[in-house]
């Protein structure tokens, strides 16, 4: 062998693995990375702050009050079952979601069930959460994982006997609850389906604008024709297209800045609870989406439900 060929194959070799070797390595390597779940580098933060933007997380996961550590829990929800309280989702371990997984965050949103396998009070409104898809969950997490970590304990629930008793969820969760997630309508319009996407599933207008039973489910029938008996006891409206009792005269300019300002049509401004929806929430969509919105309330079919006599 010549001292040139001789180098050559000492140049092949790196440490004493032959080049061939060293490639099976990196093939190897590559197809773990492939196989591997994305890091949180490759999930979108920034979007998913718009996600948590349009489903309005901000506003029942921080205490009423000034000085209230945004994200870390506290608020207060007034139900005829009792108080509930909105949780720290920070990402502290011993007091937030610090130890959750993406898988965790999923199931709770698609299925209403802690990391331990209990199930969540539908005060959560996971009844629309549970059409969020994949990469909504999945931006989400990543975004929830950049907020500054609180260590402020979720304080617990107040509830009348028996509805604190976990296990009759699942009871609930039989009658009322149908986990998604939900295809679009191919009867809708691109748009339409995306505002429905956005008020069904992330907004989730119905949790407050359509009445309930006694079991607190959602009464499909009047679905988002207002009721009396809205969170904390307020009166809801009516945001179908009726004429007489919803929104039906409104035109789709007023309705935009209503969900981006606040203003109503008579240049009014609307009560404390829907104005923390706005702010946080619907003041933040796009353009695009916020059209998206106004065009599948519009496309609703009009429900009469007048809130000035009993409710229903």
């Amino acid at each position: 062998m010549t001292r040139s060929a001789a180098a050559d194959g000492r140049g092949a070799r790196s440490g004493g693995i032959p080049a061939a070797r060293r490639a099976l390595f990196a093939l190897a390597a590559l197809v773990t990375l492939a196989a591997s779940p994305l890091p949180a580098s490759a999930q979108d933060a920034q979007r998913g702050a718009y996600v948590a933007a349009a489903a309005g997380c901000i506003t029942c996961h921080t205490a009423s009050g000034e000085g209230a550590t945004p994200w870390a829990g506290g608020r207060a929800l007034k139900t005829p079952f009792g108080t509930f309280y909105g949780p720290n989702i920070t990402p502290d371990p011993a007091n937030g979601i610090g130890r959750w997984s993406e898988a965790d965050l999923r199931r709770a949103l698609r299925e209403g069930v802690r990391p331990d396998g209990a199930n969540y009070f539908p005060a959560f409104p996971y009844g629309s959460f549970t059409g969020m898809t994949d990469a909504d969950i999945r931006d989400l997490f990543a975004f929830l994982r950049t907020l500054p970590s609180s260590a402020t304990p979720s304080r617990p629930h107040e509830l009348r006997f028996p509805y604190g008793i976990r296990f009759l969820v699942a009871g609930w969760k039989w009658l009322y609850f149908t986990p998604g997630p939900k295809a679009p309508d191919p009867g809708r319009s691109a748009a339409i389906n995306r505002g429905a996407y956005i008020a069904e599933s992330l907004a989730h207008c119905g949790e407050c604008h359509t009445p309930r039973t006694w079991l607190g489910g959602l009464k499909r029938e009047l679905w988002l024709a207002g009721t009396r008996d809205g969170p904390s006891g307020d009166k809801v409206p009516n945001i179908t297209p009726d004429q007489a009792t919803g929104i039906g005269k409104w035109s789709e300019g007023e309705l935009r800045e209503l969900l981006a300002s606040g203003m109503t049509a008579d240049g009014d401004f609307i009560g404390a609870e829907m104005a923390e929806v706005v702010k946080n929430g619907t003041s933040k969509l796009t353009p695009e989406d916020l059209a998206a919105l106004v065009a599948y309330l519009r496309a609703l079919p009009p429900i009469v439900n007048d809130l000035r006599g009993a409710a229903r």
